[in-house]
């Protein structure tokens, strides 16, 4: 009888998945939306630690080449937008309906959940609010000194790197630069890591650059199922180089005077979020320390890696594209006149330099560091006269596909700058959107640009980059497959020459 009885819950439980699935199934079909089929038990997924998210994304934008498509998160519907049109509004003028990313973590995780990032309104915009003053204008080039030193620090190292190896491994010598970089500015550390390598806050750098099959599934689960993720108590992450940061992080603050110390101006991430706490206590508002060390994180994870992959993928097209790299020399060499050195060069000049920046444009389209812009809808929107998505609906901006678009940007897979220069130009029509855009886009931005220019700037006045016999050209580098960064997942190795 018993048997009987617990067959009969089997078979009544199969039932009542399989109605449920075909319900699911039939979500957008009912809509009269295009979809892809999904999988019964991933939904669209199933490229998830196969290949990146950002060729997932081209090839989805490639196959419907539609407004929008329908795709499920395991068995949640989400729409990918695969229009600049409704994409920006979804981003910018609709704001108010997208308020928030999907992606976030659970209670269990203070410091993935609580980061600008992933933070939820209305805690989102207090935070934005009170972080802001540290990217103004006048911060900005108070950093130039800093930004300056390391990437002299950096030139020296591609030269150690040379004398020692014959060839230097871009991602490597970037990551390293980088995390000096993002340590001084936001936190005031001064690390070492640019010559030697190593350091604290690199031993941070490294673990959060290492992707294993847990990590990835990790992360998998905070983009696509955070419930879940909160369910299964995972972290955004690792929990050793949090120990590492934290030392870190109250070093810092303990060179500063700790919180007790009034902050008269915000200098720096530190200064602001010093400055958060004392506004917390004086308010009677509990701010534990893991809350402040979430934004040490997340501006450590977004300001080194990032930027590192954007610099190697930048260079590395260079030392196939000589042509583009003597047209950038000659635009330096015009800026430096008679000054012999580029430090003696006011670094907010760079941004006056058309052709510089029409490459690192053209870095940032084809190599875009998240193949799309999650948002959640807070209500019920209308995306057009066929279709309104219900509240809760995360949709997913496809960067990547749109800019891969030939009917945008002719020759896609070319690294072609000059598009950006062409004297009818129409800006509007052709995003260029790996910083996001709209009231919830990077904060680091316009920080990010500067570091970009920087140093790319310096590498092109020092040296010349050629590929090394038997490398593959950029577009057959293989991309990592298990980050959700589109981020080179081999060593990249090229030749630096002293130019005399």
């Amino acid at each position: 009888m018993f048997l009987l009885l617990l067959t009969l819950a089997v078979l009544l439980l199969l039932v009542w998945v399989y109605v449920r699935w075909c319900k699911v199934r039939r979500y957008w079909a009912d809509r009269g939306v295009p979809f892809a089929p999904p999988n019964p038990l991933l939904g669209n997924l199933t490229f998830l630690q196969r290949y990146n998210s950002g060729i997932w994304m081209r090839n989805l934008y490639q196959s419907y080449r539609s407004p929008y498509v329908g795709i499920w998160l395991f068995w949640r519907p989400a729409l990918v937008v695969n229009s600049v049109e409704i994409g920006r509004r979804i981003l910018v003028s609709d704001a108010a309906f997208f308020r928030d990313r999907f992606v976030t973590s659970g209670d269990s995780d203070p410091i993935g959940k609580y980061n600008l990032f992933t933070v939820k309104e209305p805690v989102w915009s207090s935070l934005r609010r009170r972080l802001t003053p540290v990217f103004t204008a006048a911060k900005l080039r108070s950093m130039h000194d800093f930004v300056t030193m390391k990437t002299q620090e950096l030139m020296q190292r591609i030269q150690n790197d040379m004398t020692e190896n014959q060839c230097v491994n871009l991602r490597k010598a970037f990551t390293d630069y980088t995390t000096d970089v993002i340590g001084g500015v936001s936190l005031g550390f001064v690390g070492d890591a640019t010559l030697s390598g190593r350091g604290p806050l690199r031993t941070v750098t490294q673990q959060f650059m290492d992707y294993d099959f847990f990590r990835g599934v990790s992360w998998v689960l905070l983009f696509f199922w955070p419930s879940w993720a909160n369910f299964f108590g995972l972290t955004a992450f690792p929990k050793k180089s949090i120990e590492i940061l934290t030392r870190v992080y109250q070093t810092a603050l303990v060179q500063r005077g700790g919180y007790e110390t009034e902050v008269k101006e915000t200098r720096d991430l530190l200064d602001a979020l010093i400055k958060i706490k004392q506004d917390c206590a004086r308010d009677n508002e509990d701010m534990p320390d893991e809350k402040l060390l979430a934004h040490a994180a997340v501006f450590v994870q977004g300001g080194f890696d990032t930027t590192a992959s954007i610099l190697s993928w930048c260079i590395y097209e260079l030392a196939f594209r000589t042509e583009i790299q003597d047209n950038m020399y000659m635009e330096l060499v015009d800026l430096q006149k008679d000054k012999e050195e580029l430090k003696d060069i006011d670094l907010g000049s760079l941004s006056n330099l058309s052709y510089l920046n029409a490459v690192i444009d053209e870095t940032l389209r084809k190599y875009v560091v998240m193949g799309w812009i999650d948002r959640v809808a807070n209500h019920d929107y209308q995306i057009d006269e066929h279709l309104t998505v219900p509240a809760g609906t995360p949709v997913y901006v496809n960067a990547a596909g749109i800019q891969s678009d030939p009917d945008i940007y002719p020759e896609p897979d070319k690294f072609w700058p000059e598009r950006f220069l062409e004297c009818d130009v129409n800006r509007s029509a052709m995003p260029v959107w790996t910083f996001g855009e709209g009231p919830r886009s990077c904060i680091g931005r316009r920080f990010a640009l500067i570091n970009l220019r920087c140093a790319v700037a310096y590498m092109v006045v020092t040296y010349k980059f050629r590929p090394l016999a038997a490398t593959p050209p950029p577009s057959r580098v293989q991309v990592e497959r298990h980050s959700l960064f589109y981020a080179p997942g081999e060593p990249l190795f090229i030749d630096f020459e002293l130019r005399k």
